[in-house]
């Protein structure tokens, strides 16, 4: 049976969400094998290198995709110079809802606490793994102390952009250097900009297609990753891996909880508050575009759809539509960035680390803004948890413990990114007085 699907995976028989969920089962499976036969070593020689490759791929491609995407995404809103009113609200009313987003997460996971239900024993083990990392941050945050309460704000700006690009960890300074440079790219004269957008926007293609390839791998990375997570963690006992997968229900317990409280709760209040609109036939309107959003794991894939939607069943006109959504698929995350929020403290109170609000709002800051730099593909968000991490000094390494229920999760939270953008784009329609359907509404 393995053998076969193994045989699957490599003819690409299967779709690529089928492929990284059948590894998943594959890597669970023969962790659980490897740790009954005793082959604990052998794992960590000669299968556990391949998901480190994976891993290091994920960071390899983290600051150029922030650094294109952001360049390419703010230069290309020249449209806000015709429609300065309705741009400065959809971005405005994007970066509320995505923070309304990570502080949900935040709360979500500073109450369930999902990472403690790992046994003291297992956070230590975890400690002991990063022990350098541990004296690293330890000898940080006592320099932190006597540093001005200001520093945050002047460590965003670098002053080399160069070294910046050289570390993850610097992807505040990468994204505040790129938003510069996007809105200087406004500023100068088109004859001058144009060449420089169309390099990046060059380079963002084909970060992006490096984003596809290194999917592409996904399924054999997931597969060496969870195999070696389930040796490591349960040794030569397999009997201990269930703490591992009762850990990993309640935290994707706590990640359906905040994207269902987004859904069934903040966009329907948005809706009722501004709009004074049935959310119940808003949600048949959209769910053909969440279904896809749901089987593809892609805002962008699934925006033709969305916008079909938008404009034929919730009388959106077409000239909102093709501002407000394409700008969505990029800069909307809402689902994206609260399961970042949840996804980091949960890796973190694993390792028995204790965020401090300034490093909570450090969070918050960082997967708003990243955010924008996420490309709508499969996975792309959890190329941005890596950065989310790196800059909240959380050991990378965790995004081990949280494979085995990404697939999932990343299906349901673009649910919720698609359907942030129908509301954002409907609340649009609805401040500019062209919503028909809302007309239809007031008539009755």
């Amino acid at each position: 049976m393995i053998i076969n699907c193994c045989k699957l995976l490599i003819m690409k028989k299967l779709a690529l969400h089928w492929q990284i969920l059948i590894g998943m089962g594959l890597g669970v499976l023969a962790g659980l094998g490897w740790s009954y036969m005793g082959w604990v070593q052998f794992t960590l020689d000669w299968i556990k290198p391949f998901g480190t490759i994976f891993i290091s791929l994920l960071k390899l491609i983290a600051v150029p995709l922030v650094l294109a995407s952001l360049v390419s995404g703010v230069s290309n809103l020249s449209d806000i110079s015709k429609l300065s009113r309705m741009g400065s609200r959809t971005l405005g009313i994007y970066v509320f809802t995505t923070v309304i987003a990570i502080t949900l997460g935040l709360v979500i996971a500073n109450v369930a606490q999902p990472g403690d239900s790992f046994s003291e024993e297992k956070k230590r083990q975890f400690q002991e793994q990063f022990q350098a990392k541990a004296a690293e941050k330890k000898e940080s945050a006592s320099k932190v102390q006597n540093q001005s309460p200001l520093q945050p704000l002047v460590d965003i700006v670098s002053d080399n952009i160069f070294n910046s690009l050289s570390d993850n960890r610097n992807m505040l300074k990468v994204i505040f250097f790129a938003v510069l440079f996007g809105v200087a790219l406004l500023m100068v004269p088109p004859e001058s900009a144009e060449p420089v957008q169309k390099f990046f926007a060059g380079i963002n293609d084909v970060i992006i297609k490096m984003v596809e390839i290194i999917m592409a791998a996904a399924p054999y990375g997931v597969f060496a990753l969870l195999a070696s997570l389930i040796v490591e963690f349960a040794g030569d006992n397999p009997a201990t891996a269930l703490e591992l997968f009762v850990a990993l229900g309640y935290y994707s317990a706590c990640v359906l909880f905040g994207l269902a409280l987004m859904i069934f709760a903040i966009y329907p209040l948005i809706l009722r508050i501004f709009v004074k609109f049935d959310y119940i036939q808003f949600f048949q309107a959209i769910s053909p575009a969440q279904l896809m959003a749901f089987s593809t794991s892609s805002s962008a894939a699934t925006l033709p759809v969305t916008m079909d939607r938008v404009e034929k069943e919730l009388g959106v006109p077409e000239q909102i539509t093709g501002f407000v959504l394409p700008i969505g698929a990029t800069v909307n995350m809402d689902g994206t960035s609260l399961y970042q929020a949840v996804a980091a403290l949960f890796i973190a109170q694993a390792y028995g680390m204790d965020l401090s609000l300034t490093a909570q709002l450090g969070i918050i800051a960082t997967a708003t803004l990243a955010s924008i730099g996420s490309a709508a593909v499969p996975g792309a968000g959890l190329v941005m948890l890596v950065i989310v991490l790196e800059q909240a000094k959380i050991p990378v390494d965790g995004v081990t413990l949280i494979f085995a229920v990404d697939r999932i999760l990343d299906m349901c939270r673009t649910v919720v990114n698609v359907t942030g953008d129908a509301t954002v784009c409907t609340l649009i329609a609805a401040s500019e007085g062209v919503l028909e359907y809302n007309k239809e509404l007031e008539n009755k």
